[in-house]
Order: structure tokens, then C-alpha cells, then sequence
């Protein structure tokens, strides 16, 4: 596979992997797209995938209405990154967010996530997306 057709994919597999675990279908996202083994940069949690994983399924529990809107994807090489518009609850205006993954052999090896909250009275005319 040449290095454009290789980065198609794993943009694609980022895409599916934050659409997966908004679906709750997190063991699915996780099966398929994350090596376990590896590791996340999210300060709120534990080390370790299998600590993110579980605060994702409690996330989902709390908020199954969540909803996903994929802005960018940018691609380099092994790195992906996805900047969306999340949005936990109907009527909320949510927040901006860009993950960053890391993969090798297919899989999500390392992740890094930041987020900004969309402020109701938006000052700036431009937006946020």
C-alpha cells in the first residue's frame, strides 16, 4: 500500500474508532482499532487503555445521547488528527475537540485528546469550526 493510500486508512480508522465509542459500541471501537497495551495521555485518568475504556462505557452511560461531528482529518505519516464538535446532551453547545492518535500495525498505540468548551455567546464571529 503507497503512503497516501496507508494515511487514507488510518484516518478512516481514527474516524470510526471516536464514531464507534459515541455509538457505545466502545468494546467494538476498542477491539478493533486499539492495541490495549499501549497508552493514552488523558491527565483525568489512570495509565493504561483498558483505564480510558472504562471511563469511556461510564461516559456513555451517563450521556447516551452524545452526538459527534467530524470537522478535520489530518494525516502524516503514523499520526492522525480528528478535530470535531462534540455535543453530550440535545440542545447543549458542546465542545470542540481534537484527538490525536498514534498507530502502528493498524492499531491506535498512543492517543492524546484537548478540548475547549463552545461558549453559548460566542464573541468571535468566525466560530470555533
Amino acid at each position: 500500500m503507497i503512503a497516501d493510500e496507508k494515511t487514507q486508512a488510518l484516518k478512516q480508522a481514527a474516524v470510526q474508532f471516536l464514531k464507534l465509542v459515541v455509538a457505545g459500541c466502545i468494546d467494538e471501537a476498542y477491539e478493533k482499532h486499539v492495541d490495549l497495551l499501549d497508552k493514552h495521555h488523558n491527565a483525568y485518568f489512570p495509565v493504561g487503555f483498558p483505564a480510558l475504556k472504562i471511563a469511556m462505557i461510564e461516559n456513555h452511560s451517563k450521556f447516551p445521547s452524545k452526538q459527534l461531528t467530524v470537522k478535520h482529518v489530518l494525516g502524516d505519516g503514523d499520526l492522525v488528527a480528528v478535530h470535531s464538535h462534540i455535543v453530550q446532551r440535545p440542545g447543549e453547545t458542546g465542545l470542540a475537540a481534537v484527538h490525536l492518535f498514534r498507530f502502528e500495525q493498524d492499531k491506535i498505540v498512543e492517543m492524546w485528546d484537548c478540548g475547549q468548551p463552545v461558549p453559548p455567546d460566542l464573541p468571535n464571529g468566525d466560530g470555533m469550526f
